[in-house]
């Protein structure tokens, strides 16, 4: 089956859309496959692709797609503001194997929404507009999505994007339901996630759910309170790779897998191996363990001692020692919520 007709399927069941959000430097290829062991998303996104005149694709990028090793269909990202850029990168990706090509209006980070792209296109509706309509007029024979968030530094301009939505016909939204400047904060909008799919409903727009969920009880949360047609999880998914799996079997009505500190710390010790580049020198590698630590200790320990002190240590002999002595029992982690 096509990665089109893939996806088509899986937006044709009645069970929701699970989504590998895509995470700059986390998601990459070597993540994909591991994480594809513990059941994966339906749908994995690529780390975007950097659009401007003179950019091209980037190799290590390109691999996820080339390279699929999960079996699941992709969708590549793109990022950028220039128009004629976006077409043209448009029309590479499209030879390629992938389900869609979507366009980010999400990222928070300040080098990105500077210069105007990511989440800093928000503050533009009317750009917005001609951007998503000439994206929408040239991609043909893929998808193509659009993930955003509900605004810049406010939602005063969500209706009016909700609107250009509607206008411009993607063939799925996902929608971030923070504003830029709320960055990864404890407050999500599921109100607004909401109505964006109470008001796309008639255009058969499906849109995905994402913020703050990391277990199957909020999975289900969120897709009752949002009506939403499924879900992106990024950062959930990094603590816990199990949520994907999770989230089938409450659907589903079958038991949910508990995992122990004990697996917990199995996983870690898998994902050092499975995301360690070759020929990289051992501390840089604990250096660039501490990305996913940053979301794998959160509510580890009430205290943050965890957290605290994996990120000061420099060596892997460290690194394991921290892990074991916080990890290594039978405790239940991700308890119910």
């Amino acid at each position: 089956m096509n990665p089109v007709a893939a996806l088509d399927a899986l937006l044709a069941r009645d069970e929701p859309l699970l989504a590998l959000a895509p995470m700059q430097d986390i998601t990459d290829l070597p993540f994909w496959r591991f994480i594809s062991q513990y059941g994966g998303p339906d749908v994995y996104y690529t780390e975007y692709f950097r659009v401007h005149p003179s950019s091209h694709l980037e190799k290590d990028i390109l691999r996820s797609i080339t390279e699929n090793p999960t079996g699941r269909p992709v969708i590549a990202q793109m990022i950028g503001n220039d128009i004629p850029s976006l077409i043209r990168t448009a029309a590479a990706l499209q030879h390629h194997e992938i389900a869609g090509i979507d366009l980010n209006l999400g990222c928070p980070a300040p080098i990105v929404y500077r210069k105007c792209a990511g989440g800093g296109l928000l503050r533009e509706p009317e750009r917005v507009d001609q951007i998503i309509g000439a994206l929408r007029n040239s991609i043909s024979g893929v998808k193509f999505t659009v993930k955003t968030r509900i605004g810049f530094d406010s939602t005063a301009h969500f209706d009016q994007l909700l609107t250009v939505f509607q206008k411009n016909r993607p063939d799925i939204l996902t929608v971030h339901g923070r504003t830029v400047q709320e960055m990864y904060g404890p407050l999500v909008h599921y109100d607004l996630i909401a109505r964006a799919a109470k008001s796309l409903a008639p255009s058969r727009i499906p849109v995905l759910a994402n913020g703050n969920v990391d277990s199957p009880e909020s999975a289900l949360r969120v897709l009752n309170q949002t009506g939403a047609r499924g879900l992106m999880i990024g950062r959930g998914a990094i603590r816990n790779p199990w949520v994907f799996e999770q989230i089938r079997s409450a659907v589903r009505g079958l038991p949910i897998f508990r995992p122990r500190a004990s697996d917990l710390l199995e996983y870690i010790g898998a994902l050092y191996e499975a995301v360690k580049p070759p020929n990289l020198r051992i501390d840089a590698h604990v250096q660039k363990m501490k990305k996913y630590m940053n979301f794998i200790a959160a509510g580890i320990d009430p205290e943050g001692r965890f957290l605290h002190d994996i990120r000061r240590v420099t060596t892997e002999a460290d690194f394991f020692r921290t892990c074991e002595r916080f990890l290594n029992h039978r405790d239940e982690v991700f308890a119910a919520a």
